[in-house]
């Protein structure tokens, strides 16, 4: 499989990998590589920290979400996004999808919630080009930016007057996932994580 970096800036031209190849390579790579019209980028490692976050995270909403109908998903399971000129896949931190793919997909099409735990090295992407593209998929109701370096969330949940901005600061503060009828209290977020003296919790 083709594996490029992000801010690759060489004039060398690829083939374009087709999504079928793409799916079908990622059932044996022993890298993850998420997928952007035809080219794939290899994945970084994610540190301790922003492991444990993600898993919290996911393993939070697993406990509250036990026995309804929507579902979380870890950092394996892809979500496509489909734009109008081309497929994107990406591996968010965490997922919760309330209409399942297929099981025998490797992806899903519509989550409801999107987790990214934001790092030095992927914080532009995250907050950038792949919030454009979460933001599109139709059934995504909030997208969650979790800090490491602090207890603090950013949510962008969807209104009738498109994506608005809240921020949720503080391991007493509990997110509210209505969509999912949840909460999901900060505190279990970052549970194990330790902070730097002087920020407040």
């Amino acid at each position: 499989m083709l594996a490029y970096s992000r801010g690759v800036t060489t004039a060398r031209k690829y083939d374009l990998v087709t999504v079928d190849e793409y799916l079908e390579a990622e059932l044996s790579s022993v890298v993850k590589h998420e997928y952007l019209g035809g080219v794939v980028y290899a994945m970084s490692g994610g540190s301790n920290r922003h492991n444990r976050i993600a898993l919290n995270s996911t393993v939070s909403l697993a406990n509250r979400l036990r026995g309804k109908p929507c579902q979380p998903f870890n950092s394996d399971t892809k979500v496509r996004v489909r734009l109008p000129s081309h497929d994107r896949f990406y591996y968010p931190d965490a997922s919760v999808v309330c209409h399942e793919n297929p099981p025998q997909d490797s992806y899903q099409d519509e989550p409801v919630v999107l987790v990214e735990v934001l790092s030095p090295s992927t914080r532009r992407t995250d907050e950038g080009e792949k919030r454009d593209a979460y933001l599109t998929i139709p059934s995504l109701a909030a997208y969650l930016l979790v800090e490491q370096d602090s207890p603090a969330v950013v949510i962008l949940r969807r209104t009738g007057q498109g994506f608005q901005r809240e921020v949720h600061e503080g391991l007493d503060a509990v997110v509210a996932l209505p969509e999912l009828g949840v909460t999901l209290p900060l505190a279990e977020v970052y549970d194990g994580v330790s902070f730097e003296p002087g920020v407040p919790s």
